[in-house]
């Protein structure tokens, strides 16, 4: 089961968290899509066969694995 990252929107800003997108990668999304909740980005991760990993902090790096946590 590949990851997929559940990121808040918009990146890289402080201040209110307008949605979630689900990233494959720094360019690459799963879906064009935008979330309302961190849930509903999570309950389609999984129905299309991946690990959900939700974001620690407000400015993330995918690179970086401390800035993430398993959505299990």
């Amino acid at each position: 089961m590949s990851n997929v990252y559940v990121e808040p929107l918009p990146k890289h800003r402080e201040g209110a968290i307008e949605g979630y997108a689900l990233g494959l990668s720094a360019n690459r999304r799963l879906t064009n899509d935008d979330y309302k909740t961190q849930a509903d980005a999570i309950k389609v991760a999984k129905a299309k066969g991946y690990k959900p990993l939700v974001a620690r902090v407000r400015k993330t790096d995918k690179g970086n694995p401390d800035h993430w946590r398993s959505a299990d």
